[in-house]
Protein backbone atom coordinates (compact mmCIF):
# COMPACT_ATOMS: atom_id res chain seq x y z
CA UNK A 1 0.00 0.00 0.00
CA UNK A 2 1.39 3.45 -1.08
CA UNK A 3 0.74 6.02 1.69
CA UNK A 4 -0.23 9.76 0.33
CA UNK A 5 3.39 11.38 0.80
CA UNK A 6 5.06 8.66 -1.47
CA UNK A 7 2.16 8.74 -3.84
CA UNK A 8 2.09 12.37 -4.20
CA UNK A 9 5.80 12.34 -5.10
CA UNK A 10 4.98 9.72 -7.30
CA UNK A 11 2.56 11.75 -9.60
CA UNK A 12 4.98 14.22 -9.44
CA UNK A 13 6.91 11.99 -12.05
CA UNK A 14 3.89 10.85 -13.76
CA UNK A 15 3.43 13.10 -17.15
CA UNK A 16 0.13 13.33 -17.12
CA UNK A 17 0.30 15.16 -13.34
CA UNK A 18 -0.88 18.57 -13.57
CA UNK A 19 1.59 19.67 -11.68
CA UNK A 20 3.79 19.39 -14.38
CA UNK A 21 2.15 22.47 -16.14
CA UNK A 22 2.83 24.40 -12.71
CA UNK A 23 6.46 22.83 -12.93
CA UNK A 24 7.05 23.69 -16.08
CA UNK A 25 5.67 28.02 -15.62
CA UNK A 26 8.13 28.20 -12.33
CA UNK A 27 11.04 26.95 -14.15
CA UNK A 28 10.98 29.21 -16.70
CA UNK A 29 14.11 31.96 -16.14
CA UNK A 30 11.28 34.85 -17.14
CA UNK A 31 8.83 33.51 -14.46
CA UNK A 32 11.59 33.37 -11.89
CA UNK A 33 12.65 36.75 -13.36
CA UNK A 34 9.44 38.09 -12.31
CA UNK A 35 8.72 36.66 -9.33
CA UNK A 36 11.99 37.93 -8.13
CA UNK A 37 11.01 41.74 -9.26
CA UNK A 38 7.55 41.38 -7.94
CA UNK A 39 8.46 39.89 -4.37
CA UNK A 40 8.78 43.21 -2.37
CA UNK A 41 6.06 45.66 -4.01
CA UNK A 42 3.69 45.68 -7.01
CA UNK A 43 5.35 46.84 -10.48
CA UNK A 44 4.13 48.72 -13.20
CA UNK A 45 4.41 46.98 -16.93
CA UNK A 46 6.93 49.43 -17.73
CA UNK A 47 8.95 49.26 -14.37
CA UNK A 48 9.29 45.45 -15.22
CA UNK A 49 10.63 45.72 -18.64
CA UNK A 50 13.62 48.05 -17.13
CA UNK A 51 14.31 46.18 -14.40
CA UNK A 52 14.55 42.39 -16.25
CA UNK A 53 17.25 43.48 -18.70
CA UNK A 54 16.66 41.41 -22.16
CA UNK A 55 12.93 40.44 -21.88
CA UNK A 56 10.71 41.43 -24.87
CA UNK A 57 7.60 43.09 -24.23
CA UNK A 58 5.98 40.15 -25.74
CA UNK A 59 7.72 37.64 -23.27
CA UNK A 60 6.65 40.13 -20.55
CA UNK A 61 3.12 39.92 -21.20
CA UNK A 62 2.97 36.77 -22.14
CA UNK A 63 4.73 35.39 -19.05
CA UNK A 64 2.50 37.91 -16.61
CA UNK A 65 -0.42 36.00 -18.01
CA UNK A 66 0.28 32.94 -17.37
CA UNK A 67 1.71 33.39 -13.81
CA UNK A 68 -2.29 35.10 -13.25
CA UNK A 69 -3.70 32.23 -14.83
CA UNK A 70 -2.11 29.94 -12.31
CA UNK A 71 -2.98 32.69 -9.38
CA UNK A 72 0.78 34.13 -9.04
CA UNK A 73 0.37 36.98 -10.03
CA UNK A 74 -2.69 39.62 -9.68
CA UNK A 75 -3.51 42.20 -12.15
CA UNK A 76 -4.89 45.76 -10.82
CA UNK A 77 -6.04 47.96 -13.63
CA UNK A 78 -6.70 51.32 -12.04
CA UNK A 79 -9.60 53.51 -14.27
CA UNK A 80 -7.52 56.86 -15.00
CA UNK A 81 -6.33 58.42 -17.92
CA UNK A 82 -3.50 57.35 -19.08
CA UNK A 83 -4.15 53.62 -18.34
CA UNK A 84 -2.30 52.45 -15.29
CA UNK A 85 -1.68 48.75 -14.31
CA UNK A 86 0.22 47.02 -11.75
CA UNK A 87 1.32 43.38 -11.36
CA UNK A 88 1.82 42.29 -7.85
CA UNK A 89 1.95 38.40 -6.32
CA UNK A 90 -0.84 36.89 -4.89
CA UNK A 91 -0.85 35.46 -1.51
CA UNK A 92 0.16 31.84 -2.95
CA UNK A 93 2.58 33.91 -5.31
CA UNK A 94 4.12 34.98 -2.02
CA UNK A 95 3.93 31.92 -0.61
CA UNK A 96 5.68 30.24 -3.73
CA UNK A 97 8.47 33.46 -3.42
CA UNK A 98 8.99 32.21 0.02
CA UNK A 99 10.42 29.53 -1.60
CA UNK A 100 11.99 30.70 -4.12
CA UNK A 101 14.27 32.75 -1.70
CA UNK A 102 16.39 29.98 -1.34
CA UNK A 103 17.27 29.64 -5.07
CA UNK A 104 17.66 33.44 -4.94
CA UNK A 105 20.13 33.44 -2.24
CA UNK A 106 21.84 30.16 -3.52
CA UNK A 107 22.30 31.94 -7.36
CA UNK A 108 23.80 35.24 -5.41
CA UNK A 109 26.08 33.17 -3.10
CA UNK A 110 27.09 30.75 -5.68
CA UNK A 111 27.43 31.43 -9.40
CA UNK A 112 30.79 32.73 -9.19
CA UNK A 113 32.17 28.96 -7.83
CA UNK A 114 29.80 28.05 -10.77
CA UNK A 115 31.17 30.19 -13.48
CA UNK A 116 34.62 29.16 -12.35
CA UNK A 117 33.83 25.50 -12.61
CA UNK A 118 32.59 25.97 -15.60
CA UNK A 119 35.62 27.57 -17.16
CA UNK A 120 37.91 25.13 -15.90
CA UNK A 121 35.93 22.00 -17.54
CA UNK A 122 35.14 23.81 -20.75
CA UNK A 123 36.92 22.57 -23.11
CA UNK A 124 35.99 24.27 -26.42
CA UNK A 125 36.50 22.01 -28.73
CA UNK A 126 33.78 18.97 -27.04
CA UNK A 127 31.08 21.28 -25.55
CA UNK A 128 27.57 21.73 -27.81
CA UNK A 129 27.29 25.19 -29.38
CA UNK A 130 24.26 25.73 -27.72
CA UNK A 131 26.04 25.31 -24.32
CA UNK A 132 29.00 28.08 -25.13
CA UNK A 133 28.17 31.56 -23.91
Amino acid sequence: MVNSTEKRMADLFAEACPSRHLLTLIADKWSLLIMFALKDKPRRNNELLRQIEGISQKMLTQTLRSLEGYGLVKRQAFQVVPPHVEYELTPLGQSLGKALKSLDQWLVENTDQVMIARAELVDEAHVPLELKH
